[in-house]
């Protein structure tokens, strides 16, 4: 007898290769599932100029990312929406990533629709694919859960994203740099949607997978929603990977009673010869040689 919905997820066409470089752009449920892909020696770049909640700023930080980075090429990048609403600085009209605790007056509150969702969306993916031409990105929704919308409001809030990665997922062509030239979707190799919402939301759904704040997945509703994403998304190789890396991970981790005892520096040199050695097997292992 089952008791749990459990998402069923085919396959998908990412393959991640071991520690590939990632982008991770969006809200502070990408920086969960980042720091994952940092602890398993991804060279991961994770919301570079903070947490990003709303599809704007999600462009704006991608497009701040390849503009000061001009050799930065990441073969994948994960976009985690967490909401649609935005604020505007009334003096200038832009909108703003963070607010920088200055008084409420001087913004103004909106709610992105369904199509300027979408086409901020298009524009991110748009300037990672002229970047790199191979690159794959992966579309999310938080499962956060936002208070302040009030718990409907939450719920329209992700619905208008979901409904909005739905609308570019099916898009044949896209209109693109503000001119009515028309440019095939990038769809069919190098967009893919992965339901970290629905997993938290349909299959978990239970408090008990909540944080003390009723409001953030767990941390062992993150490393669900890890496990199911490698599974998804890495490749045969990868997953290898991170079972040789595990071990190593865990001796690193490890808090020893006494750090200067004979016992603990010998284990920590014998680790550290095996990362060096897992090092040579796979050169971009984003670990330090010394613990």
């Amino acid at each position: 007898m089952e008791f749990r919905t459990v998402i069923d997820i085919s396959r998908g066409g990412v393959a991640l290769q071991p520690c590939e470089e990632v982008l991770l752009v969006g809200s502070c449920f990408a920086d969960g599932i980042g720091r994952r892909f940092l602890e398993n020696g991804f060279p991961a770049t994770v919301n570079p100029y903070g947490t990003m909640y709303n599809p704007a700023s999600v462009l704006h930080t991608v497009r701040r990312q390849l503009a000061e980075r001009p050799d930065y090429r990441p073969r994948v990048a994960f976009l985690t929406l967490g909401t649609n609403h935005v604020y505007r600085l009334r003096e200038t009209g832009e909108i703003v990533d963070n607010c920088q605790k200055r008084p409420a007056a001087l913004f103004q509150e909106e709610e992105l629709s369904i199509d300027a969702c979408a086409d901020y969306l298009r524009q991110t993916v748009y300037l990672l694919c002229r970047r790199r031409p191979d690159v794959e990105v992966v579309l999310t929704v938080s499962p956060i859960r936002y208070r302040k919308y009030g718990y409907h409001g939450s719920q329209l809030s992700k619905a208008t994203l979901l409904l909005a990665i739905d609308k570019v997922l099916g898009d044949e062509c896209w209109v693109m740099d503000n001119s009515s030239t028309q440019h095939p979707s990038p769809i069919t190799q190098h967009l893919y949607y992965f339901p970290a919402y629905e997993i938290v939301t349909d299959e978990l759904r239970d408090y008990r997978f909540y944080a003390a704040d009723m409001l953030h997945p767990s941390e062992q509703a993150v490393d669900y929603v890890w496990e199911r994403m490698v599974e998804w998304g890495f490749s045969a190789e990868a997953r290898q990977f991170l079972d040789e890396w595990r071990p190593l991970r865990q001796a690193l981790g490890h808090r020893p009673f006494n750090a200067d005892s004979a016992e603990y520096r010998a284990l920590m040199d014998k680790t550290m010869l095996k990362v060096a050695a897992l090092r040579e097997k796979y050169p971009k292992l984003a670990v330090p040689l010394q613990p």
